[in-house]
């Protein structure tokens, strides 16, 4: 099964990302990979504050992602996985999609805001050339309505 790998952040555009990917995924018969990506720097504190933020941020991480998975398994019919990583987010992004022979395609989300369409996909589109799968980028100010009429 082909398998949508989108990134779940805390960026506004990550909504029309999941949607479109949960939408191609369901009329594809294709799946949907999540993937959280919890930076180092977040834990340079004394070791066990360190461990404690962490266990933190992977718990903040389920409970953001079972919100975008209900809606999947509900209104899609789609059982999405989740994979959260510690490390920086493109070396991530990249070593999932090279691990994992299922994923087909990236999807990013795209930020409207007029300073550019937000880091992830601005340094993956420099190197889209030498990816191992394509990337979809979804407009973080396309309506609902007009994802579901293009997906």
């Amino acid at each position: 099964m082909r398998k949508f790998l989108v990134v779940l952040d805390d960026s506004r555009e990550c909504l029309n990302a999941m949607r479109f990917a949960a939408m191609r995924a369901a009329k594809t018969g294709g799946g949907v990979t999540v993937l959280s990506v919890v930076t180092p720097e977040e834990f340079n504190h004394w070791i066990g504050v360190g461990d404690i933020m962490r266990a933190e941020a992977r718990e903040r991480i389920e409970v953001h992602f079972e919100v975008f998975a209900k809606w999947m398994r509900d209104r899609q019919g789609v059982d999405p996985e989740l994979v959260i990583r510690e490390g920086e987010f493109v070396p991530e992004i990249l070593s999932l999609v090279r691990e994992d022979s299922s994923i087909g395609v990236l999807v990013l989300g795209a930020s409207a805001d007029k300073k550019g369409p937000g880091p992830l996909v601005t340094q993956l589109s420099r190197n889209a050339g030498s990816l191992p799968v394509p990337i979809t980028i979804v407009p973080g100010d396309i309506s609902k309505e007009r994802l579901e009429a293009i997906t």
